[in-house]
C-alpha cells in the first residue's frame, strides 16, 4: 500500500513539474509596447532611433549562435537597452509563435506618416522636377505577409514613397517587419484616409498614375498594357489593388493606363493569378529598371 502511495504521489509530482516547465514565464509587457521578433527587424530597430526601445530577450545560447548573440548584447548596451536571457518557449510566447531566430525586442509600435510629412521639400536633389521619382501605392492590402514583402520588394528596386490607404489596410505589425527582412524599420510607409483625392492632387501636378490588373479583359474605359512595354519619363504612381478584389472600380477610373503581366504559358483555370507581392515585384523590377538604365 505504502509503495502503491509512493508511486501515486511520484506521478503527481511528475505532472506537476511537466506543467511548470511547459508554461512559460509571465513577462509583464510595458504599455503600449509590442514584440518585435527576429534577427533583422530587432537588429535594424536597434541601430535606428524610430522606436522607443524596451528590453531585448535573448536565447540562452551556445555554438554558432553566440557570436550573433554578443552583437546583439553590444548594440543594446550601447542603446542603454536592458539584455535578458531566456529560454525558448519564454521567446515563443512572446511572440506567439513567430520565427524569432533566437531574438525578440520590446518596443513602441511604428506608425504610418500622414502624407503632409511626405510633402516636405526636405529631400534636397532628390525632389528635382527632371528625377524620375517612382510612388507605389497600395489600395486595402491586408495581410500583414504581403505588405512586409512589397515593403521589401520596393525598397530593394528604389521605390521612392510607399502610401497605403487607411481602409481595410493591415497596421505596420512586428509580422510585417519580420516579412519584410527589416525594411519595415528604415523605410517611411505613409498614409491617407482619402486615395481618391490624394491621386487626383497627383495627376493634377504631373503624375502619372498606373494600375496594375491581372485580368486584362476585367478593365473597361483604362487601356491596358503588357509591363514590358511600358515606357516612362515623368513621375509615376503604381497602385496596386487588394489581395482578393483587386483595384476597386473607383480607383482604375482615376489610373491613364493599367499594366498586365503577360503569363509565359496558356493557364489553366483557376491558376490565372499571381501573389500579390510576387507581382508588383515584377512590375517594380520591370518599372525601376529603366529608371536605372537612364539614370536622371
Amino acid at each position: 500500500a505504502n509503495r502503491e502511495l509512493w508511486i501515486s504521489q511520484e506521478t503527481d509530482f511528475s505532472r506537476a513539474r511537466k506543467r511548470l516547465e511547459g508554461k512559460p514565464l509571465s513577462i509583464e509587457r510595458t504599455k503600449g509596447s509590442e514584440i518585435l521578433f527576429g534577427i533583422a527587424p530587432c537588429s535594424l530597430a536597434l541601430s535606428q532611433s524610430r522606436r522607443d526601445l524596451f528590453r531585448l530577450f535573448l536565447k540562452q545560447s551556445s555554438g554558432s549562435q553566440r557570436l550573433v548573440m554578443s552583437e546583439f548584447v553590444l548594440q543594446a548596451t550601447a542603446r542603454g537597452v536592458p539584455v535578458h536571457h531566456v529560454k525558448r518557449r519564454e521567446l515563443d510566447a512572446l511572440c506567439r509563435g513567430g520565427v524569432h531566430q533566437g531574438v525578440c525586442l520590446e518596443a513602441t509600435p511604428l506608425r504610418f506618416k500622414s502624407l503632409e510629412e511626405a510633402e516636405k521639400p526636405d529631400l534636397g536633389d532628390e525632389e528635382r522636377p527632371n528625377r524620375q521619382l517612382i510612388w507605389l501605392v497600395l489600395e486595402q492590402i491586408q495581410d500583414p505577409m504581403n505588405l512586409g514583402a512589397l515593403l521589401r520588394s520596393a525598397y530593394f528596386l528604389g521605390v521612392d514613397r510607399v502610401v497605403t490607404s487607411q481602409k481595410n489596410s493591415c497596421p505596420l505589425t512586428p509580422t510585417v517587419s519580420k516579412a519584410s527582412s527589416g525594411a519595415m524599420e528604415v523605410f517611411d510607409v505613409y498614409s491617407t484616409d482619402d486615395l481618391r483625392s490624394f491621386l487626383k492632387a497627383k495627376t493634377a501636378e504631373g503624375w502619372e498614375v498606373v494600375g496594375t490588373v491581372s485580368k486584362p479583359e476585367d478593365v473597361e474605359n483604362v487601356p491596358v498594357i503588357s509591363c514590358l512595354e511600358f515606357r516612362w519619363n515623368k513621375p509615376i504612381i503604381i497602385v496596386i489593388g487588394s489581395e482578393g478584389d483587386g483595384l476597386s472600380l473607383e480607383t482604375q477610373l482615376l489610373c491613364h493606363q493599367m499594366l498586365a503581366i503577360p503569363p509565359g504559358r496558356a493557364l489553366h483555370p483557376g491558376i490565372e493569378s499571381l501573389n500579390v507581392s510576387v507581382a508588383t515585384g515584377i512590375l517594380l523590377h520591370s518599372i525601376c529598371s529603366q529608371k536605372l538604365r537612364h539614370g536622371d
